[in-house]
């Protein structure tokens, strides 16, 4: 099973912008379909986006669209969210989350999961 591990959160104000990585233990990283999910203090873990095995048809939760852009680089194996437009409410620990056959907002889908990485938007 593919082991991810995420780096990049931090503290940013509202209104800026961060990058979080989700780097994957595996060269057959492009057989999964990816996703981020983040979970705030006290409330569940919601979908953020999910992007295809070769960086097909990125999806976006409607909190998020338009400010947040998934990608991948398979070559790198590496999952990234560019978050623009940050607001305090985008605060949780972000979690990659990896399927290799499902592409879905759902989270119990999803087979390997990393620790995740906190990011805190100050206001």
């Amino acid at each position: 099973q593919v082991q991810l591990v995420e780096s990049g959160g931090g503290l940013v104000q509202a209104g800026g912008s961060l990058s979080v990585s989700c780097a994957a233990s595996e060269r057959t990283f492009s057989t999964y379909n990816m996703a981020w999910f983040r979970q705030a203090p006290g409330k569940e873990r919601v979908f953020v986006a999910h992007i295809g095995k070769i960086g097909d048809s990125p999806f976006y939760a409607n909190s998020v669209k338009g400010r947040f852009t998934i990608s991948r680089d398979n070559a790198k194996n590496t999952l990234y969210l560019q978050m623009n437009s940050l607001k305090p409410e985008d605060t949780a620990v972000y979690y990659c989350a990896a399927s290799r056959t499902f592409r879905t907002p759902n989270p119990s889908l999803y087979t390997a999961w990393g620790q995740g990485t906190q990011v805190t938007v100050s206001s």
